[in-house]
């Protein structure tokens, strides 16, 4: 079954936060460890709780980057958007380690879901950015926190 997974380390806290991503959709997984700001997850959460506001609504959350001149140690990608008129939307995952082959790891993919699952990953995320709790667990059909 598809599902997101969210394990956080404690890393100065409560300004940043150290993640690790998980994430699978029926035929591949992803796994990246980063870092990043503590608002971030509650920027997160605000656009999700909501999602869609409207039949071209698209969110973006990226961190680090692909471009070499960056010299960014990964990428990080969580694009949600509408795939049909009917609100059927997409969360697509891309993770980037920014390595060299052979060591180079690159992955990306969709995991569908309605909005209403979109918006309980984002009631998720509003919880879990109060950084009370070390585990993130959703997937199309529940989610909770531990």
């Amino acid at each position: 079954m598809p599902y997101i997974k969210i394990t956080r380390h404690e890393y100065e806290e409560p300004y940043h936060v150290n993640l690790v991503f998980e994430a699978a959709n029926k035929t591949q997984s992803t796994t990246l460890e980063y870092y990043c700001n503590a608002t971030d997850l509650s920027d997160i959460a605000e656009h999700l709780e909501v999602f869609p506001r409207h039949n071209a609504d698209v969110f973006l959350y990226e961190f680090g980057s692909e471009k070499k001149e960056d010299n960014h140690s990964y990428y990080f990608r969580m694009r949600v958007f509408l795939v049909s008129s009917l609100g059927a939307c997409a969360i697509q995952i891309r993770t980037n380690n920014n390595e060299e082959l052979p060591n180079k790891e690159i992955s990306e993919f969709c995991i569908l879901a309605e909005p209403s699952q979109i918006n309980r990953l984002g009631q998720l995320f509003r919880t879990y950015s109060k950084l009370n709790h070390k585990l993130l667990e959703w997937s199309v059909k529940d989610g909770h926190l531990k």
